[in-house]
C-alpha cells in the first residue's frame, strides 16, 4: 500500500508497483517485483527505447514520454513485473523509489531489505528467482488439475 501512496498519493493496490500472486487454498502469497535484470528482456523488446537503466540506482525505469503502451515489456518479462494501471493504461513497474524503497522503509516486521546488488548477488537472486518461477509453475499446474 505504501507503494501506491508514495507514487500516486492514494492507497490503491491496482496502482502499486508490487504485484502479489495469491493462491488462497495453499495459503501462498508471493510478491512479484522487478528484479532489475542485468540484460533485461523488457528493455530489449521496447520499440521506443522507453525502458532504460538509471545510472545512480541501477533500476530499470520506464519513460512515460516514450512509452506507447504496447505492453511488449509485459510479455517479455519472465517475472511479470511490469503491470498496466487500469485507470490510465500506463505501464508501471518498481523503480526502487530512486534508491530508497518505501516498501522496505515501512515494512514493520523488516521482512524486506534493499541491498545494492553486486554481480555475484545478482546471480544468486536470479538463481533464486528461477527456483521461485519453478515453484509457481508447479503450484499453478496443481491448481489447474
Amino acid at each position: 500500500m505504501v507503494c501506491s501512496l508514495h507514487h500516486e498519493n492514494e492507497i490503491n493496490p491496482t496502482k502499486s508497483r508490487i504485484n502479489v500472486m495469491t493462491w488462497e487454498q495453499e495459503g501462498i502469497d508471493i510478491p512479484m517485483v522487478c528484479l532489475q535484470c542485468e540484460d533485461p528482456p523488457c528493455e530489449e523488446v521496447c520499440p521506443t527505447n522507453a525502458i532504460y537503466r538509471d545510472r545512480q540506482t541501477g533500476a530499470m525505469l520506464i519513460s512515460e514520454e516514450r512509452c506507447i503502451g504496447c505492453r511488449m515489456c509485459i510479455s517479455a518479462c519472465p517475472f511479470g513485473a511490469p503491470a498496466v494501471r487500469s485507470d490510465t493504461g500506463e505501464v508501471i513497474k518498481c523503480d526502487l523509489c530512486m534508491g530508497e524503497p518505501k516498501c522496505v522503509e515501512f515494512c514493520e516486521p523488516k521482512a524486506l531489505q534493499y541491498i545494492s546488488a553486486s554481480k555475484s548477488a545478482l546471480l544468486k537472486k536470479r538463481a533464486a528467482a528461477q527456483k521461485l518461477e519453478d515453484l509457481i509453475k508447479a503450484v499453478a499446474t496443481r491448481s489447474a488439475a
